[in-house]
């Protein structure tokens, strides 16, 4: 149980039953920004941003759903291998996962995004990956977690950076 802001929550694997709540956390991952307002079937006819959802869970996959005391989810974060023919928009090299995560915006700034990313990159290290990529807007406030957390930006567009938490170097 983690209470971070005096907040209590709970983690638990993502499975093929959180495909509806993961898409709804990529939702919220997109319209980060007030005033942006995305659907779910503006994210899903995205080409791009399906991947992170499309066959949810695929046999590398992995991910943790954050749940509040009466077990309702409130975020979630979950890597995914891409391909070079089928990148995501922070891919970096196949064998790095592309991180997703998003929280629902009443539970915004207690900590809950901070505790998904260490239970992800925890998992993470314990498979022994290299590391985990992600793309961010600049603008976005996660950008600061992100660095603080160590993601260092690897590429730049004209908005967003893709990052890298590099957990392993051989």
């Amino acid at each position: 149980m983690s209470e971070p802001d005096g907040i209590e929550f709970l983690f638990r694997p993502a499975t093929a039953d959180d495909l509806d709540f993961l898409i709804d956390m990529l939702v919220e991952a997109v319209n980060w920004t007030p005033g942006r307002s995305y659907t779910r079937d503006d994210v899903l006819a995205d080409e791009v941003l399906r991947r992170y959802v499309d066959g949810w869970p695929r046999a590398d996959d992995r991910g943790v759903v954050a749940i509040d005391l009466q077990e309702r989810p409130v975020g979630a974060a979950w890597r995914r291998f891409l391909t070079e023919a089928e990148p995501g928009h922070g891919f970096v090299r196949t064998d790095i996962p592309e991180l997703t995560m998003g929280v629902v915006a009443d539970w915004r700034g207690h900590g809950i995004g901070r505790a998904l990313l260490e239970e992800l990159t925890r998992s993470a290290r314990e498979a022994r990956l290299p590391g985990i990529s992600l793309s961010v807007e600049r603008a976005n406030f996660a950008a600061q977690l992100y660095a603080a957390f160590g993601f260092q930006v690897v590429e730049s567009g004209r908005d967003s950076d893709t990052m890298l938490l590099t957990l392993r170097t051989n």
